[in-house]
């Protein structure tokens, strides 16, 4: 099998080196025992930019009803003694709470709808565990995965290359196809 070129000269963000050595993949100090390995896979990893923006909508509609719930006890006051009494004060504080929470909101939903798309390999054990690695070349990372694929049937391969660390939340991004088994009732299948 031919070595894998370097990726392009730009400077990465985070180079993390991926060698295999005695039959042992690692990711930076991340360890995958070869044998253990059930998929070595490329997909472009997409933010989830439907799901930010319901959750925005969702829960500024939600801090708003407890706005208006918390200030539902101050309404008499407000009624009553008008502008000077102590209730202007709560429902000031209230909305700014209100208003501060809906501020935090839209910047985590900016963040998800600013985030740029990856193409990442990623390599799935037999356990629950995923390494994620990504390359400016996305060809770079489908040769990679042949040079993987390859070490796990021939165990005296050793090779060493640098890629980029990603570091994404699980939350903000698809990972591929959902398959949803629980028993043999009402199953879902695979849902996009």
């Amino acid at each position: 099998m031919p070595d894998v070129p370097p990726p392009a000269r730009t400077a990465p963000p985070a180079p993390v080196e991926l060698r295999v050595s005695k039959r042992i993949l690692w990711i930076g100090s991340a360890v995958y025992p070869l044998h253990s390995i059930a998929r070595v896979y490329t997909f472009m990893l997409r933010p989830r930019r439907k799901e930010a923006f319901l959750r925005f909508l969702r829960y500024a509609a939600g801090t708003l009803a407890v706005g208006f719930i918390a200030m539902l006890p101050s309404l008499p006051s407000l009624t009553f003694g008008g502008a000077d009494s102590g209730a202007a004060g709560y429902v000031s504080w209230v909305w700014f709470l209100a208003l501060a929470a809906v501020i935090y909101f839209f910047v985590d939903m900016m963040s998800v709808l600013t985030a740029q798309p990856h193409y990442v390999l990623a390599v799935e054990t037999s356990g629950s565990s995923t390494g994620l690695v990504t390359s400016r070349d996305p060809r770079h990372l489908d040769q990679l995965v042949g040079q993987i694929s390859y070490a796990i049937d021939h165990p005296d391969t050793e090779f060493r290359v640098t890629v980029e660390r990603l570091t994404v939340s699980p939350h903000h991004y698809y990972f591929g196809d959902n398959v949803n088994m629980y028993g043999g009732n009402g199953n879902v299948g695979i849902t996009r």
